[in-house]
C-alpha cells in the first residue's frame, strides 16, 4: 500500500519538479508538464505513460492500474490506486511517468528499475 503523502515525496524527488494546483487535485510537473496528479479524496493518482509502459503495467491487474476510461486514457494517463498497489510497483510507474514527460536530458539521468 502507498500513502498519499508517499506517493507525493516520490513524485518530488526526481529532477526540477514541483507540485502546483489542477482542479481539485494536486499536480507534480516536471518544467511545467504534469507527469502526475494526486487525487486524495479517492486515494489514487494518474500518470502520463507512453502506451508500451501503459500496456505493460495495466496488464497486471486491472483492478489497481487501468487506462482513464475516455479519450485521456488512449494519450496514456493511467488511474493507479495507493491502497492496492505495492510500493516497488508504484515508484516504477511514477519513475516511466517521469520519464516520459521530462525533458530527454534529465530523464537520462535516471536509474530505471533501481
Amino acid at each position: 500500500m502507498v500513502t498519499i503523502e508517499f506517493a507525493e515525496q516520490f513524485g518530488l524527488k526526481f529532477p526540477e519538479t514541483d507540485l502546483h494546483p489542477h482542479f481539485d487535485k494536486v499536480a507534480v510537473r516536471v518544467k511545467k508538464k504534469i507527469f502526475m496528479t494526486i487525487n486524495k479524496s479517492e486515494n489514487r493518482v494518474c500518470v502520463r505513460l507512453n502506451a508500451i509502459d501503459q500496456d505493460v503495467f495495466c496488464r497486471f491487474n486491472a483492478e489497481i492500474i487501468h487506462p482513464v476510461p475516455n479519450a485521456w486514457g488512449k494519450y496514456g494517463w493511467t488511474l493507479v490506486y495507493l491502497k492496492k498497489v505495492r510500493k516497488s510497483m508504484f515508484q516504477d510507474i511514477v519513475t516511466c511517468a517521469y520519464c516520459n514527460v521530462a525533458p530527454p536530458k534529465l530523464a537520462a539521468t535516471i536509474k530505471l528499475g533501481g
